[in-house]
């Protein structure tokens, strides 16, 4: 595990964000590293205010989305909602059905199915359109690759309209409107929205013309919290502040079908990090196990009684995930052994029954133990199917694209992407790939890293510190939870291993006279030999809180120590 300490700022600046904001010079340090600078940055940072929000008509094609969907819904034409079966896409899916159903009935959602049409846009749900009088597909989190799909359907007389947030490739397709703020042409000042927040944009947009504001479109923005969230997108600029009150509706007033997710779990108040480890993977469970068309369903239902129905049946869904996941992370770390190939710069499993709507959890999985780009294939249909993940720092994308001669499709962005290939070209494909990177890679990226704020005094973790700390939230990409390093703490003598394995580790710590403070260490336990009483060791944390017996005090979430 590397170390990496932050660079310093400028003092000066420093001094002069210290004075206007009236506040301690580590806050300010803290702020100064994530661009925040003056005092109206800091406002903005702070307070988020949705009267920030961009104007969607800045987004190439806006004119012309609303233009078409008006169009529709004037002379009441069939309009199906489409997306992917991942978070981004159900909720996406969810958003922009509820939102249109407001304006007419006649509309309906399509998720395709995993593992008979793939991912993105499919031959067979245009096809059903066709059968059923469908003349405009709205796409979401999906659809800036299709140029064939698209001419496809223009043959068959149904419009498409394309919301998506991935990278373009050459050409654009030619639909009524393609909204992509990545778009070369597109200059919307804000390029990180994930494929729910182009969705809103949109619904934004329609209903400006209906003399409504933002203000007015709170109930929607549970589900692009979500997404945000779960897309792992970057938590700035608008995403920060639709993020924000997003996650003030998820903790006061979410749809049932959230909060029929949120009652299965023992808390009261959910941040982010809980969105993205409570609700996601039950919304994402839906279209990995079973179909992606129950999570709109839940993510759609307003009846409470009828949404804890459905989310009982999507907790079994996760619950057969998590036990599919595991199973196939056990059998793909044997093969990796078997083969002997540990000392690789690239992990790239295959097994042809190994289940296709986890094989992304699994790439993750083979990470935390061999910390490298990875891809984990399975058979589906005539082809095989891999999920990609990669390795902070390291664009997997573009070494999937020195591959691609080897390779039938691919899609996705720098740290996560997926792609199917004949099974004859397998072999050539993992060597190339373990070539490519190998060329490619830093060596240092491969071992994992973590990047740390500042250093300073256990003296410094104050009660007034950690309030100015929580209005860092929502924390995420571009705005990561502080890390923070102390050298020379030493055990008070109550060290230990707890959990069910034993593998966390619980030790209190003191520097100085200051009074000891209790550090929580999650899958640390075996570093119980580093710590003690009498020889100082440095240690690497962020900061939270402890609620125990009605009381809530302080305590340090161990990332490292040495």
């Amino acid at each position: 595990m590397r170390w990496t300490i932050k660079p310093r700022p400028e003092s000066h600046k420093v001094k002069a964000l210290q004075d206007a904001l009236n506040i301690d010079e580590l806050s300010a340090t803290l702020l100064i590293q994530r661009g925040i600078e003056t005092f109206d940055a800091a406002k903005s940072f702070f307070r988020p205010d949705l009267s920030e929000i961009h104007d969607p008509f800045l987004m190439k094609d806006m004119d012309k989305a609303v233009a078409r969907i008006e169009q529709a819904l004037e002379v009441g034409e069939n309009i199906m909602v489409y997306g992917d079966y991942d978070v981004d896409g159900t909720t996406s899916v969810a958003l922009m059905s509820s939102y249109l159903r407001t304006r007419q009935e006649n509309v309906v959602t399509y998720i395709p199915d995993r593992y008979d049409e793939g991912y993105g846009v499919s031959f067979k749900g245009i096809d059903f359109a066709h059968d059923n009088d469908f003349t405009l597909i709205v796409a979401l989190d999906c659809g800036i690759k299709a140029i064939d799909k698209v001419a496809y359907a223009k043959e068959k007389g149904i419009d498409f309209i394309i919301c998506d947030h991935h990278r373009p490739g050459q050409n654009i397709p030619d639909a009524a409107a393609v909204l992509d703020p990545k778009r070369e042409d597109c200059e919307y000042p804000y390029k990180e929205l994930c494929g729910c927040g182009v969705g809103f944009k949109l619904i934004q947009a329609l209903s400006s013309k209906q003399g409504l504001t933002i203000e007015d479109l709170g109930e929607y923005l549970d589900l692009v919290a979500t997404a945000i969230g779960a897309d792992i997108v970057p938590i700035t600029g608008e995403n920060r502040i639709l993020a924000y009150y997003g996650l003030q509706i998820i903790n006061q007033q979410p749809r049932p079908g959230i909060q029929a997710i949120l009652n299965q779990v023992d808390k009261t108040e959910f941040t982010i990090t809980d969105v993205v480890f409570i609700v996601a993977p039950r919304i994402n469970a839906a279209g990995r196990m079973k179909h992606g068309g129950y999570a709109v369903q839940l993510l759609t239902e307003m009846d409470a009684a009828q949404a804890e129905i459905f989310a009982s049946e999507i907790e079994a869904f996760n619950l057969d995930r998590r036990e599919a996941d595991q199973e196939i992370t056990k059998q793909a770390l044997i093969q990796i052994e078997t083969n002997k190939e540990e000392e690789r710069v690239t992990s790239v499993v295959y097994q042809e029954d190994w289940h296709k709507g986890v094989i992304g959890i699994v790439a993750s999985r083979l990470i935390e133990t061999y910390y490298r780009p990875t891809l984990v294939f399975t058979k589906s249909g005539d082809k095989l199917a891999a999920s990609a993940r990669s390795v902070s720092g390291f664009d997997v994308y573009n070494a999937l694209e020195a591959c691609s001669e080897h390779i039938e499709q691919f899609g996705g962005h720098k740290y996560a992407a997926g792609l199917t290939l004949l099974p004859e070209n397998y072999d050539a494909f993992k060597q190339a790939f373990e070539d490519v990177v190998s060329q490619t890679i830093d060596p240092k990226l491969l071992s994992p890293e973590i990047k740390i704020d500042s250093n300073i005094m256990l003296e410094e973790i104050t009660p007034k510190f950690y309030r100015i700390l929580k209005q860092f939230a929502p924390f995420g990409p571009g705005n990561m939870t502080p890390v923070f390093m102390t050298e020379d703490v030493v055990d008070t003598g109550y060290g230990k291993c707890v959990g069910k394995d034993e593998d966390h580790l619980r030790i209190t710590v003191k520097q100085g006279r200051v009074n000891p403070i209790v550090c929580i260490g999650f899958g640390l336990g075996d570093k119980i030999n580093n710590v003690s009483t009498t020889t100082p060791f440095d240690v690497v944390y962020t900061i939270d809180e402890n609620h125990w017996n009605g009381v809530t005090s302080l305590q340090l979430k161990l990332r490292d120590l040495k």
